[in-house]
């Protein structure tokens, strides 16, 4: 078995700001960090360039990451101030994307199942393993596929 990572780290400025409205602590109130994500991917076989995966033909993963994270206010679909949020943008003070969940974790497993999706479109021989995504160098969350 082979397996391959990329990396979209903390530089490439992928900055979001979201809150998670049901914790207890200062995470209810809006904050946001430039978040890094890293994919693994994993092949039974070699392709004939002897990758799992062309690094360079990632572009549209980079570009999925940036239309649902990149200078978003990520807000929970269940979130009691939805109607606030998009109000924020209907003024054009925000761009919201609502998620059915909020915070590491859920960015993770959104972002597995973006890479997953069109993966098994392109690439049957190729399976996406997990999806880290982290918020600083201290705080991180992953998804592991089934």
């Amino acid at each position: 078995m082979f397996r391959s990572t990329k990396h979209y780290g903390h530089e490439v400025g992928l900055s979001a700001c979201f809150r998670q409205w049901r914790a207890d602590s200062h995470c209810k109130l809006l904050h946001g960090y430039a978040l890094a994500f890293t994919f693994v991917f994993e092949a039974k076989e070699l392709d004939h360039r002897n990758w799992v995966v062309d690094f360079g033909g990632l572009d549209w993963l980079k570009g999925e990451l940036r239309n649902a994270f990149d200078h978003k206010l990520v807000v929970a679909a269940d979130d009691p101030e939805l109607e606030y949020f998009k109000e924020l943008e209907a003024k054009g003070l925000a761009h919201v994307a609502i998620f059915r969940n909020v915070g590491c974790e859920a960015f993770a497993q959104i972002a597995f199942r973006m890479a997953q999706e069109a993966i098994s479109n392109q690439l049957d021989r190729v399976k996406v393993v997990s999806c880290e995504v982290r918020e600083h160098g201290a705080n991180s969350a992953i998804f592991l596929g089934p």
